[in-house]
Order: C-alpha cells, then sequence, then structure tokens
C-alpha cells in the first residue's frame, strides 16, 4: 500500500463532502481490510451503501466492515436503529455466507425507530406540499426530534421489556394528540419487538467504552460517516438536510471517542456533483448533459431509487466542507463517468447582487438568486477505468484533478475509477 494509508494512523475516520451519494461504501469496503474495527456513528436508515456479496445488495445500517471476514462492527449511539432493517441485513449476510455472530455491537444509547415515526414522517412531508423538504420517510426525523425532546426510546430500554411499552404507548398517544388518530396497530409491533429483544441482547453494549478498551488494547478503529456535510443539520442548506450533525465533530460524538485521537479524516468528494431532493445546488445541470452523466454515474438514490439531480463540481461547496470538516485527505470518486463529455465545469464562486461571496451563504434566499462563475477544462475520452498509477491519466484528466485539489487546498489521495474495489487509484 501506498504512504497514504500508512499515514491514516489508529483512528480514522470517512465522511461525505457534498450532499450524500458520493460514494463512501467503497473506500469503507477497501480500508476495513486495514483497520480491526469499523464503527458506524450517525444517520438511520435513510442513508444507504451498495456492496457485491458477490451479488447486489443495498445496505442502510450495518457497516461495510461485516463484508470482510474477523473484523468487528460497532453501531454508535448516534445513530438511530430501525430494528427490522437492521435484522432483515444481518439475514441476508447470514443467507449469503458471511458469519455475523459476535461481530456485532449496538449502543445501548443508540435511539429506535419505530414504525410511528416513520408514520409521522410521512404525515410531516405530505402536509409541506410545494415545501417538501424531500425526506426518505423512513421516520429519521421524528426519531431524533424524539430525541431532542428527550421522550426518546433507547437500545437499553428494549431489555426491561415493560417499561419500553409504556414509553412506547406513552409516545404513539402524544403524536396521536398532535396528528390525529391515524391508523396503527401497535400491539403487533409491540409483539415483534418482544421477539427482537431477545435476539439482540447480546449486541446491546457501551460501546464507547467498548472502543476505548479495543484501544488501548491496540486495536485500529475506522469511523464510518452517514449522508453528507451539506445536510448537515447546522453547516448543511437548512432546511434541506437530514436530522444529525454529518460533520466531522458529529462524527464523533456518535461513536464517543474524544477529538484528539483522531488521526486522520477522509472526505469523499464526487468529481462533479449531485444531490437527492429539494433544496439549493447551485451548479446543476438542468439540460441533457445532466441527464446523460445521471446515467452514465448511475445516480438513482440507493435507498429510495429517486434520480439524482447532477451537476458540475462546486468548489465552493468542496471549500466550506474543508474548512469545516478538516479532511487530512480526499477520495475523488466517479472520475470515470466524465469521461467523453468534451468540456468540463469547475465552479469556483458565488456572486450575489454583483459582489462575490466570501463564504457559502446561509440565507436560502441569497442562494436562489446567485451568480455561479466557472472555470473550463478539456475533457478526455480514453478509457480510465483500469487505470492503476496517476500518472497514467489522460493529461487533462490529471489537469482537471489538480485544478480541484489546488481549489479545495487538501490532497486528493484517492481517485475512483469504477465501481469495484480494485478500481482506485492511490497517490
Amino acid at each position: 500500500m501506498s504512504q497514504v494509508y500508512e499515514n491514516l494512523g489508529k483512528i480514522s475516520m470517512i465522511l461525505g463532502s457534498q450532499w450524500g451519494d458520493e460514494g463512501k461504501g467503497k473506500l469503507v469496503d477497501i480500508l476495513s481490510m486495514k483497520f480491526d474495527i469499523i464503527a458506524r456513528s450517525t444517520g438511520g436508515a435513510n442513508a444507504g451503501h451498495t456492496i457485491y456479496i458477490p451479488e447486489k445488495h443495498v445496505f442502510h445500517l450495518i457497516p461495510s466492515g461485516m463484508m470482510h471476514e474477523g473484523k468487528l462492527c460497532v453501531i454508535g449511539n448516534g445513530v438511530v436503529v430501525h430494528i427490522p432493517t437492521l435484522l432483515e441485513e444481518l439475514d441476508t449476510l447470514e443467507n449469503s455466507g458471511i458469519s455475523t455472530e459476535r461481530r456485532l455491537k449496538i449502543s445501548d444509547r443508540a435511539h429506535i425507530v419505530l414504525d410511528y415515526h416513520k408514520k409521522v414522517d410521512e404525515l410531516q412531508e405530505d402536509s409541506k406540499g410545494g415545501k417538501k423538504v424531500g425526506t426518505t420517510k423512513r421516520g429519521i426525523g421524528p426519531a431524533y426530534t424524539d430525541k431532542v425532546r428527550r421522550n426518546g426510546v433507547r437500545m437499553h430500554e428494549l431489555l426491561e421489556f415493560d417499561k419500553f411499552e409504556a414509553k412506547v404507548r406513552e409516545n404513539l398517544a402524544l403524536f396521536k394528540s398532535f396528528y390525529g388518530d391515524f391508523e396503527y396497530d401497535l400491539d403487533a409491533e409491540l409483539a415483534q419487538y418482544k421477539e427482537y429483544a431477545e435476539r439482540l441482547r447480546p449486541m446491546i453494549a457501551d460501546t464507547s467504552t467498548y472502543l476505548h478498551n479495543q484501544l488501548a488494547e491496540g486495536k485500529t478503529i475506522l469511523i464510518e460517516g452517514a449522508n453528507g456535510m451539506m445536510l448537515d443539520i447546522d453547516h448543511g442548506t437548512y432546511p434541506f438536510v437530514t436530522s444529525s450533525n454529518a460533520t466531522v465533530g458529529g462524527a464523533l460524538a456518535g461513536c464517543g471517542i474524544p477529538a484528539l485521537k483522531l488521526n486522520s479524516c477522509i472526505g469523499i468528494m464526487k468529481a462533479y456533483t449531485t444531490r437527492v431532493g429539494a433544496g439549493p445546488f447551485p451548479s446543476e445541470l438542468h439540460d441533457a448533459l445532466g441527464e446523460q452523466i445521471r446515467e452514465q454515474g448511475g445516480e438513482y438514490g440507493a435507498t429510495t431509487g429517486r434520480p439524482r439531480r447532477c451537476g458540475w463540481f462546486d468548489a465552493v461547496v468542496a471549500q466550506y466542507s474543508c474548512r469545516i470538516s478538516g479532511y487530512s485527505t480526499v477520495n475523488l470518486t466517479k472520475l470515470d463517468v466524465l469521461t467523453g463529455v468534451p468540456t468540463l465545469k469547475i465552479a469556483t464562486s458565488y456572486s450575489h447582487n454583483g459582489e462575490k461571496l466570501e463564504n457559502f451563504p446561509a440565507n436560502l434566499d441569497i442562494l436562489d438568486n446567485i451568480e455561479v462563475e466557472y472555470e473550463d477544462h478539456e475533457g478526455w475520452t480514453e478509457d480510465i477505468s483500469e487505470i492503476k498509477d496517476f500518472d497514467d491519466l489522460p493529461e487533462n484528466a490529471q489537469k482537471y484533478v489538480k485544478r480541484i485539489e489546488e481549489l479545495i487546498e487538501t490532497p486528493i489521495g484517492f481517485i475512483g475509477v469504477g465501481m469495484k474495489r480494485e478500481q482506485m487509484i492511490d497517490r
């Protein structure tokens, strides 16, 4: 392995750096071979990553490291867990010949997504009419709302079922007082959860203490973030965001590891930009080229199947993302998708009312009325999908990558040139 691998240290993190769907799962899969423990830190079943075992599967909660024999996986306290989805993923792995026994620990502080959260998510989104956020309707927002409102249900409560049942009934009554008496079979759900509790009992643990103890024994940890920085509840394009912190700070808090122990942080960025759902997207393409990139890149949501909006690489977004999360290095993914595009553009700055903006604005009214300045770059036609060394890339592809590197002021250590594990250039 090259020097970039050696510089990762004992604790490394992988984070999405745009609006999600950047291809985090592939690098997590590759680096899982180097690390002992892979920990998921934030988000819920609204996030998805595609893996092959050998057939294609989309997973929402299980860390990608589960694909590697002998690796231990952790679902941290910052994750909101929809238990039926989690157990379905475990069963899929077992049915594919991958043993998960004693390989997964779930934080006793992680919050549970009940099916009434999904119902409320749907009711909330449908009530917004033309102002929909574009939620996946997986119940993530309402579950995090319960967490912040301090009436959420945590994993440890599942192990004292009488108390769990009483709290769930109380919370459902509260939701019905807000949204009316919607149809819901709580008794059937509780019966299922009584069975789930016994299956999950051996997996539920104080995962922060577990990670600290493993670290003291010399083990290495890879933290797997969810969503993307521009969907962060504080720093993203609010309110068109997720319900958790998708930045480095949120990911550390989400698995109970102090910031000073983190050795490296890798930001994942596509060689262009995409986002799913509603919300600002300054460099979006509204023409046939945008559709071409979508088809060439297979840009359809892993969780919902919705077509992703596609646009040029936005260096303003990328610079902002680098500043907030402080990436040690960047993995630029899907460079191969741009093969054959005659002229590539990079968004380099925004202006509003004739004045250049010095930062990414919080005000969406400003974002809706900005002018984007672009640089043009010559494209390439050569097939790059089998290239292993940066110097073997076409000259124009090298120039494109180097210019992005200059603009984001962060080294690009990995370059994805295809979907397979081996289609990754490291520098």
